[in-house]
């Protein structure tokens, strides 16, 4: 009968043992890449589309090259960043009911290799990065140092109550930069609509740490595996969830009355997609606490495709009417 690499990682974790075989091994650096969390690149999309709808250009070869060496070059940085979250966070994860399966937790994974790894990588993707505009390569850079400073200590920025939250959500406008400068270098993306992405990032993030927090459920251990758990309750953690929601759509109706008046049919969507997210945070294993799992999430994939395919049309179809009922200025 066929053992799952889980309960092989239990055992090793359980009897302390540091010997594993080449191919567990490999495996398990395999693993720590965390290739499947590369759904995570979809926060790339609204950045090439918006600058489509707002520069004019359309798809063709050379933009179509852009965006297959810019995913890919993504792809590597975060997975150069999962790497060293993964040998950085080990003995924190051992404190997780569920993390602690993890390879480097488990001790599969060589250390020295694992940072081998990490920094290869990180490498391969600026290469990569270096062949497209320069906006690119900086937003490269930039989502790697966030990597570092989210993990390394001293400042190591997720063992800081709020800080954590907004020093890892600020990769959603950085994602948003990868997508803008894979189509153009000649204007710089909207700065509403960056924050809006932040704050939004913020919102799912406070929602996983909210959600994490209370499937724990005791505030010592929670404390032991995330340093900014001994600062946070859950009512702490919900108010900061209300005010990302809010900043967010502050920012977002600011984008719209100044760039696409078209956009506001889109809040209903929106406020739908949030108040389904905000509700699978309350269950049990929920998906919130592993967004690479929301594709098992029927409902909000479905409005979240909803959501992309109105917002790709309100981008490219003009509806002059509503400038009747949202003028730009009183009269």
């Amino acid at each position: 009968m066929p053992v799952s690499s889980t309960s092989v990682q239990s055992e090793i974790l359980a009897k302390g043992l540091t010997h594993v075989s080449v191919r567990q091994r490999l495996g398990a650096h395999l693993r720590i890449a965390r290739l499947d969390h590369s759904i995570k690149q979809l926060f790339i999309l609204p950045g090439i589309v918006l600058a489509m709808a707002l520069t004019g250009r359309r798809m063709d070869s050379a933009l179509a090259i852009n965006l297959c060496i810019g995913m890919i070059s993504a792809t590597l940085i975060a997975s150069s960043n999962y790497v060293l979250n993964e040998l950085l966070d080990a003995p924190f994860d051992r404190q997780h009911p569920t993390k602690k399966n993890r390879p480097a937790a488990c001790r599969l994974v060589s250390f020295g290799w694992g940072y081998a790894q990490w920094i290869l990588m990180m490498i391969a993707g600026l290469t990569l990065a270096n062949m497209l505009f320069r906006g690119f390569l900086f937003s490269a850079i930039a989502l790697w140092v966030m990597g570092c400073i989210y993990n390394i200590p001293p400042i190591r920025s997720k063992d800081l109550p709020y800080v954590d939250v907004l020093s890892e959500s600020i990769n959603n406008p950085i994602r948003f930069c990868l997508g803008w400068y894979m189509v153009t270098a000649t204007l710089l993306p909207p700065a509403s609509v960056l924050v809006s992405y932040w704050m939004l990032g913020a919102y799912f993030m406070a929602l996983k740490r909210f959600s994490e927090y209370r499937q724990i459920g005791d505030a010592s251990v929670a404390g032991s595996y995330r340093k900014s758990f001994r600062y946070y309750n859950q009512e702490s953690l919900l108010n900061s969830v209300v005010f990302y929601a809010a900043a967010s759509m502050l920012f977002f109706g600011a984008f719209i009355m100044r760039y696409r008046i078209e956009l506001i049919l889109l809040f209903p969507l929106v406020a739908w997609l949030m108040a389904i997210y905000f509700g699978l945070s309350f269950r049990r294993e929920s998906a919130v606490q592993n967004p690479e799992k929301l594709y098992r999430e029927p409902r909000l994939m479905l409005v979240l495709a909803l959501c992309t395919a109105v917002s790709v049309v309100l981008l490219f179809v003009n509806i002059p009417w509503l400038t009747l009922f949202f003028p730009r200025s009183l009269p």
